[in-house]
């Protein structure tokens, strides 16, 4: 539904270039929900400022729905027409609502079907139709400044589904909300994702929004790509930047004659007891150093730290026996542990003793 190949974005001001973005590609398939996830810098709100050519990209293509916006003209009355019509297939939701404060609800959301041509009726009976979708039909009357923030991104919503859009984008859209709130918006959006068939790309810089709504994602860093798939595959593939980032666990050290293991697991095995099963299996103690654990797009997955005796050449068994059960395990880069080397000297004594 949207592929961006080799996409650049150079912004020129008082003789310095400043990249944006840099060969950036990314593949979305219809029906499935994208996260474009990032520190801020990264180059997420230029890409999809440039998804629908508000800023017009320095080289690359970008087609959505089978149709490259790039190759369309942009300036001139008859020769924007054909982008104007290929952004009437995509819905666009901001970080801070965008509402007009002097039209109500329901004007807000009229406020395309006008640009459209539709007639008062048809306006007054598709914006309330809408409304009533994102579960506001009782405030059409309202104004802007009678809402909170969650009510303000539901009437950004219905208003970006006005023309009816095979393309549903979003810029932060939840970050200025809170955690409550956030859940509750990003459940609408998953819902709409389900309902109308929608393909939903969103930025975000917030890991726990990948972890709620995303069935793929993408991990920028100074306006490159650096890692993209399938929330599902990254989580299973040992080194994923975006696995470690969704689930961190900390803890532990390398110490003499000890191993050090992470090991992630999701589905039904999730609800295994593979540690207490390794610990029987081969008369061994497992320390647990850290975990974490979260549903992700409806599944529970979770990373787990633990400590092994023995060196990992020790305990190649012990890591087979955890991969048979379709675990993904890691071995960390660990430091040593202090005291365990004489690159870690013991500090002296304090001449008074310990106080």
């Amino acid at each position: 539904m949207i592929t961006t190949t080799d996409l650049t974005k150079v912004y020129r001001s008082r003789g310095r270039e400043v990249v944006a973005l840099d060969g950036v590609s990314i593949h979305v398939r219809p029906g499935e929900v994208y996260g474009v996830i990032g520190r801020s810098g990264a180059g997420k709100s230029s890409l999809i400022r440039c998804l629908n050519l508000l800023e017009r990209p320095t080289s690359g293509t970008v087609t959505v729905d089978g149709l490259d916006l790039t190759a369309l003209a942009g300036r001139g009355n008859r020769a924007g027409r054909p982008l104007r019509r290929a952004r009437g297939g995509i819905g666009m939701i901001f970080q801070h609502f965008n509402l007009l404060s002097a039209r109500t609800v329901r004007g807000n959301v009229e406020l395309p079907l006008e640009i459209l041509g539709l007639g008062r009726r048809e306006r007054a009976r598709k914006a309330l139709d809408l409304l009533d979708l994102v579960g506001l039909a009782d405030q059409a009357r309202a104004y802007p400044a009678q809402l909170s923030g969650g009510q303000k991104q539901r009437v950004g919503i219905a208003r970006a589904l006005a023309g009816d859009p095979k393309v549903l984008l979003s810029d932060e859209a939840t970050s200025a909300l809170d955690p409550e709130t956030t859940r509750s918006v990003l459940g609408l959006l998953r819902d709409l994702n389900r309902d109308l068939g929608l393909t939903v790309l969103l930025i975000t810089h917030e890991m726990d929004v990948v972890k709620a709504v995303c069935d793929s994602a993408a991990l920028m860093e100074r306006g490159r790509v650096v890692e993209a798939g399938a929330v599902s595959d990254l989580l299973a593939t040992p080194g994923s930047r975006l696995a470690h980032e969704l689930f961190p666990v900390t803890g532990g050290a390398v110490a003499d004659g000890r191993t050090v293991v992470d090991i992630t697991f999701h589905g039904e095995r999730a609800a295994q007891p593979v540690i207490s099963q390794l610990a029987r299996a081969h008369d061994t103690d497992v320390s647990i150093l850290g975990a974490a654990m979260d549903t992700v797009a409806g599944r529970q997955v979770g990373r787990m730290r633990i400590e092994l005796p023995g060196r990992p050449g020790e305990n190649a068994a012990l890591l087979a026996f955890l991969r048979a059960r379709g675990l993904t395990v890691e071995l960390p880069e660990l430091p040593e542990h202090p005291g365990a080397s004489p690159e870690h000297p013991e500090l002296p004594e304090s001449p008074e003793g310990d106080r």
